[in-house]
C-alpha cells in the first residue's frame, strides 16, 4: 500500500473544504449537511470521515479559506503605510477599499459571511464550537486592532481633535459595516433589504468615509 502523504491528506482535506464552499454558496449555510459536501465531493462517507470528524469541522477549515481569500486586511494594511497622501484621501481610500473588496465577493465570502453571522444569533452554541476551531482574527477585527490605532495616531499628529474615544470609533464602525453587509447581501443574494433603495457598497462606504473623518476631527469638503 504506497505512503499517504502529508501533502495527498492537505489535497483532500481542500477537496473536501472546496466542495462544502460551493454547496454553501448555493445554501444558507446551516441548512448545509455532510450528505450535501459527500454528493459535492463523489466522495463516500467513510472517505470523508478519514479526513473530518463531522460537518463543523469542515466549516472551521472553510472559514479559515474565506478569511484568507477575502483579503481585506492586506489591502488596506498597504494603503495605511503609504506616507505621500493626505488625511482625508487615506480615509477615502480606505473605504473604497472596502467597498471594492464587498463588490467583488458580494455574491460568495460576503454571503457566507452573513449566513455564518444568522447561525450565531439561530444557534450560537454550534457557531461557538466552529470558531473554536479557527484561530487568530477575521480581516474586519484585524484591521481594528491593528490599522486603526495608526489611523487615529495620523489624525492627531495633524491636530486633529477626535469627537469620540477610540474604543466608541471601533464600535461604531464594526456595527456601519456590518450593517452595509447586511443591506447589501439581503438587497444582492436574498432579494430583500430596504424597499425603494438600491443598496450600492460604494455609496454606502463614502458616506461611512465622510462620518470616520468627522469623528476623527477632520473637514469634509464634498
Amino acid at each position: 500500500m504506497p505512503k499517504v502523504t502529508p501533502e495527498y491528506i492537505e489535497q483532500k482535506k481542500q477537496m473536501i473544504v472546496d466542495a462544502a464552499y460551493n454547496v454553501c454558496l448555493r445554501k444558507p449555510v446551516d441548512t448545509v449537511t455532510i450528505s450535501d459536501v459527500i454528493a459535492e465531493t463523489g466522495m463516500s462517507m467513510g472517505a470523508i470521515y478519514r479526513y473530518y470528524s463531522g460537518l463543523d469541522e469542515i466549516l472551521a477549515d472553510m472559514v479559515k479559506k474565506v478569511r484568507t481569500d477575502y483579503g481585506a486586511y492586506e489591502r488596506i494594511k498597504r494603503l495605511v503605510n503609504e506616507t505621500d497622501v493626505s488625511f482625508d484621501e487615506l480615509i477615502y481610500r480606505v473605504y473604497d477599499a472596502m467597498a471594492d473588496v464587498m463588490e467583488e465577493h458580494l455574491m460568495d465570502i460576503q454571503k457566507i459571511n452573513f449566513d455564518f453571522g444568522v447561525m450565531a444569533i439561530n444557534s450560537p452554541d454550534r457557531m461557538k464550537r466552529i470558531m473554536s476551531e479557527v484561530e487568530g482574527q477575521g480581516n474586519l477585527e484585524k484591521i481594528g486592532v491593528d490599522l486603526l490605532p495608526k489611523i487615529v495616531e495620523g489624525a492627531g499628529s495633524l491636530g486633529c481633535q477626535m469627537k469620540c474615544s477610540q474604543e466608541e470609533l471601533l464600535l461604531y464602525l464594526s456595527s456601519s459595516t456590518t450593517g452595509i453587509e447586511k443591506l447589501c447581501i439581503l438587497s444582492s443574494c436574498y432579494g430583500t433589504g430596504v424597499p425603494g433603495i438600491e443598496a450600492r457598497p460604494r455609496q454606502l462606504f463614502r458616506t461611512l468615509a465622510k462620518s470616520v473623518i468627522l469623528l476623527l476631527g477632520g473637514n469634509v469638503n464634498e
